[in-house]
């Protein structure tokens, strides 16, 4: 069944996006872009369950309603949270769920946030690779600094701010060399390591930093404002 298109509003009022299950090409192509070491070898992986991801990054007005603080450097109350680690994304959404009467909240996998960032696409962009601008604040346009979240175009499967604005925690730890032994079917990364993933670039970042293929992290107690989350949900 199709579940493009279909959205799914939570108690607090995030929109959150079904992404259908299907098959992508994982990591960077060598041919077409300068990749790092970490982002090879390119392989195919399978997403075979549908899940629901946030259309924005997580605010900092949803952040206060479930928190009571909030602590972002650029505030606003439609602009993404930042300044949180991944264990305050984790806490944030022990939080939601408790509020909401389940445990389907969760952070996205390193695979799963590619495979939505491209959205059937090498890009995600549906053919216009070249207009970075159009779909993200980075460093070129972002004047230093965060914007709330929707101000530019959607990728083809209407989630925004996958490139840029704040980097997006993922659930996985992280591997430099992962990918040389990634399972095919819905790889969820190393069993432990001491950082974990960070995907999409931000405000402060070169195009480069932007592509869905680049792997950042950093050390699950680590806070910048240019550093926030989105979140997964798992279907009943």
């Amino acid at each position: 069944m199709d579940t493009l298109g279909k959205i799914l509003v939570n108690s607090i009022g995030m929109e959150l996006a079904l992404i259908p299950a299907g098959e992508f090409m994982m990591g960077a192509d060598n041919n077409f872009e300068d990749a790092y070491d970490d982002e090879t070898p390119r392989h195919r992986v399978s997403i075979s369950k549908p899940f629901y991801l946030g259309k924005y990054e997580v605010t900092q007005g949803q952040w206060t309603e479930v928190t009571g603080n909030n602590p972002s450097r650029f505030k606003g109350r439609n602009n993404p949270v930042e300044t949180v680690s991944w264990y305050d994304a984790r806490e944030f959404i022990r939080l939601l769920n408790k509020r909401e009467g389940h445990s389907r909240y969760r952070l996205p996998t390193e695979a799963e946030w590619e495979y939505a960032a491209r959205a059937g696409g090498e890009a995600g962009f549906g053919g216009r690779a070249g207009q970075l601008g159009t779909y993200a604040w980075y460093g070129a346009n972002s004047g230093d600094k965060t914007h709330p979240v929707g101000r530019k175009r959607p990728n083809a499967w209407g989630l925004h701010d996958m490139r840029g604005n704040v980097w997006e925690w993922v659930r996985d730890w992280y591997g430099k060399n992962y990918y040389r032994h990634s399972s095919y079917s819905d790889p969820g990364g190393p069993s432990s390591g001491a950082y974990r993933g960070r995907r999409g670039g931000s405000w402060n970042n070169s195009a480069g930093f932007c592509r869905p293929a680049y792997r950042g992290s950093n050390s699950p107690g680590y806070r910048y404002a240019d550093l926030g989350f989105r979140l997964a949900l798992c279907p009943e």
